[in-house]
């Protein structure tokens, strides 16, 4: 699939924080997930830190992506919707999208939110990805 990441020198470089300033993707299938918790297929919560509830996260919105023959390399934009009381770990969340997207990563944006629908979740992700056109 054809895309192209933008991070001009004039703002701020958020390639060491693992995203992108804009993806330009031209055509394809857009695909909207969900947002992804860290949850394991039979719904329990997986670890109580952000950094494996995030890894949980990133492994569903892989095994998404991969029920439709893609991988994360066709995410475009995350959002990350962060527990206000872990928002001192966001190193974390750095680490893991360096390790996921090392070449090319999505756009995203980061948000602070007073609590996700169960207390013990730390992080939500949502992804949307675009697949090439069927031809």
């Amino acid at each position: 699939m054809q895309r192209t990441v933008i991070n001009p020198k004039t703002v701020f470089n958020s390639l060491q924080y693992g995203f992108s300033q804009a993806v330009i993707v031209p055509s394809g299938r857009r695909v909207v997930l969900s947002g992804q918790v860290g949850v394991d297929a039979e719904e329990n919560t997986v670890g109580t830190d952000i950094s494996t509830q995030i890894t949980v996260a990133l492994n569903n919105i892989e095994a998404i992506l991969a029920e439709i023959d893609a991988d994360l390399s066709y995410v475009v934009v995350l959002r990350i919707y962060i527990v206000d009381s872990a928002k001192n770990d966001q190193q974390k969340i750095t680490e893991a999208l360096l390790e996921r997207f090392p070449v090319n990563p999505p756009a995203t944006s980061w948000v602070l939110v007073c609590g996700l629908s169960e207390p013990e979740w730390l992080v939500e992700l949502e992804a949307e990805a675009v697949l090439p056109d069927k031809n």
